[in-house]
Parts: C-alpha cells; sequence; structure tokens
C-alpha cells in the first residue's frame, strides 16, 4: 500500500476510486466501505484510494477554539496496518491546517476530489459533511460529480444489535472497558502496537519491569490498568498486565504513556516491534502516597492479571 503525507504529486497521481474520512478505529462500518470501495475500483480497474486527516479536524478545532480533543482509538501505525488488511491501494493523509479548514465545498471538489486526487469514483457514508463550516454534503457532490469527472455512490450505516457502528460507539466501549463489545465493534480484538522504548526504569527499580511504547496523542481511548496480551515477541502472545495513561502516581502533567509488565518474561526488547492486546480492565488510573504503596498495588495488579489469564488461556487458531 502507498501512503502519501499530502496529495500524491503531479507524476505520481492516477484514475482512482476514493473515500474520504477520519477512519478512527477502522471498525465494521468502515470495513463494509472499504470493501465496497475494492470492489468498486476493481470493477473500474481503478486504484482504491482513502483520503484521511492529521491531526483530526475536531482536534484542530478544539486547539483553535478551546475544549477537549476527541479520544483516539488508533495510533497512525495501527489505522494504516487495517487500512492495508481491507485491501486499499494507497492512502493520502492530508494535513488538516487553517487553508484546508476554509476551502469551501467546491474548492475542496476542485482542488482536493478532482484535480489532487484524480478521482473517478467517490463512495461515502450517509453522514459525509466536508468543506468550511461543513457546508458540503451528498447533495452538493451529486451535484458536481458530472462536472467533475467522478461517479458518485453513498452507501448506509452499518449496524450491530440496532446501534449504529461508529467511532463514537467504540470510544464509548473502549471507556467503559467493555473489550467483549469492542470486539464486536471492531471485528477483531483491540491493539496497540508501537516500537519498545527506553523508560524512567521505574518499574524495574519497583522489582516488576516494564516495556514502554509512547502513545502519540494527547488523549488516548482508555486509561486504567489492563491484563493484556503482547503480540510479537515469539510464536504466541504473552500473557501481561499494563497500565496506561499519564502516571498521576509519578508524574503531573505526564504525557500518555502505555507500560506492559510481562508475566516470566526477563529478556530485554528495546526497539522491537509489539502489538499489546487489551483483554480486561482491573482498575481506574490511581495516585498513591508512596512508592511503597505503588508496589504493593502493582503486585496485587500482577496477581489478578495472573488468575486473569489462567482463566482464560488464549483460544487456539483457526485451521483453514
Amino acid at each position: 500500500m502507498d501512503v502519501f503525507r499530502r496529495l500524491p504529486p503531479a507524476d505520481q497521481r492516477a484514475d482512482c476510486a476514493l473515500t474520504i474520512g477520519n477512519y478512527d478505529g477502522v471498525h465494521r462500518g468502515h470495513q463494509a466501505v472499504l470493501a465496497r470501495l475494492v470492489e468498486r475500483a476493481r470493477e473500474r480497474g481503478l486504484a482504491s484510494c482513502v483520503l484521511t486527516f492529521e491531526p483530526h479536524p475536531r482536534e484542530f478545532f478544539a486547539a483553535r477554539h478551546g475544549g477537549e480533543p476527541p479520544a483516539r482509538i488508533l495510533t497512525e501505525r495501527d489505522k494504516l496496518d487495517a487500512l492495508a488488511n481491507c485491501g486499499i491501494d494507497r492512502v493520502c493523509i492530508a494535513r488538516f491546517d487553517e487553508a484546508l479548514a476554509s476551502l469551501s465545498p467546491q474548492a475542496f471538489i476542485d482542488e482536493v476530489i478532482a484535480d489532487g486526487l484524480r478521482t473517478r469514483f467517490l463512495l461515502i457514508g450517509d453522514d459525509f459533511r466536508f468543506g468550511a463550516r461543513r457546508a458540503g454534503g451528498v447533495d452538493t457532490l451529486a451535484a458536481a460529480a458530472a462536472d467533475a469527472g467522478f461517479e458518485l455512490e453513498q452507501l448506509a450505516s452499518v449496524t450491530a444489535g440496532g446501534e449504529r457502528i461508529s467511532s463514537s460507539a467504540v470510544r464509548a466501549a473502549l471507556a467503559a472497558g467493555d473489550f467483549e463489545r469492542t470486539r464486536e465493534l471492531l471485528g477483531r480484538p483491540y491493539r496497540i502496537s508501537g516500537h519498545v522504548a527506553h523508560g524512567r526504569k521505574l518499574g524495574r527499580n519497583l522489582g516488576f519491569p516494564t516495556l514502554n511504547l509512547q502513545i502519540p496523542f494527547p488523549r488516548p481511548a482508555l486509561a486504567g490498568v489492563f491484563v493484556v496480551r503482547v503480540h510479537g515477541l515469539g510464536p504466541q502472545a504473552l500473557p501481561g498486565v499494563a497500565s496506561l495513561g499519564t502516571r498521576p502516581a509519578v508524574e503531573t502533567d505526564g504525557k500518555p504513556l502505555l507500560e506492559v509488565h510481562l508475566l516470566d518474561f526477563g529478556r530485554d526488547v528495546y526497539g522491537e516491534l509489539v502489538g499489546v492486546e487489551f483483554c480486561h480492565k482491573l482498575r481506574p488510573e490511581a495516585n498513591f502516597e508512596s512508592l511503597e504503596a505503588l508496589a504493593t498495588q502493582i503486585g496485587a495488579d500482577v496477581r489478578e492479571a495472573r488468575a486473569w489469564h489462567e482463566q482464560h488461556p488464549p483460544r487456539p487458531a483457526r485451521i483453514r
């Protein structure tokens, strides 16, 4: 899959079948759109393309006008992996800034959809809005399609149990620590992946060494202490317990960090790429009056996580 950090340069543009959105989560609703896009692209001999944005537009407007940015579900790495798994040929990550935010709907159609991406087929969801002040919608696109040279198709929302599958529903499930519901909405277990980085070695000093993964945005969609499985360090996932948050017990105004203590594992793995699968929430983040109290709580978390893993062995892989 080709990834562009802006619109493709002129010599790399190709006629495409396009969909546009933030695609945070790449949940089952997104997957339905992407499957239709790939199907339509193949029928027409086009490249399938996703246009997405960084930062999230709501994050941009929160920074400009004040307010809380939306919680993020996926890192960029995990979003791109999920899009690749859906068979997408190319992804364009447009910088969402003042210039892009101020484009009128017609200018967005002319400069981005038609010229910048050479769109010949456009697939949108039923709630798609675009352009300055979100003034553009399906009617705007339908009126412009013929002159801009693209076909337009709209896809209805996907539901599960009578509820629309959305990034907001995924965020709510994650915030509640409901990983079965999250799996239902995503169609897969929830993971965060990244390279193991060096930390302050506090966990090691307390007797519980950790793998540290930086979280590259200010507000992840979940926080607390969790039972996890870690993928990428051997043929089988490894059991562990993890803390995700700003570490209020040891820092003030800290950046989000994922710290994973693997059970019965002692090898140094700095720099390796791992995927942390979230299985069960143990407790929220908390502050402690001393490092001794923190170490006592971590010991209790480890025992509880070990008991959970013993009661929930990994499911055997399917033989196809």
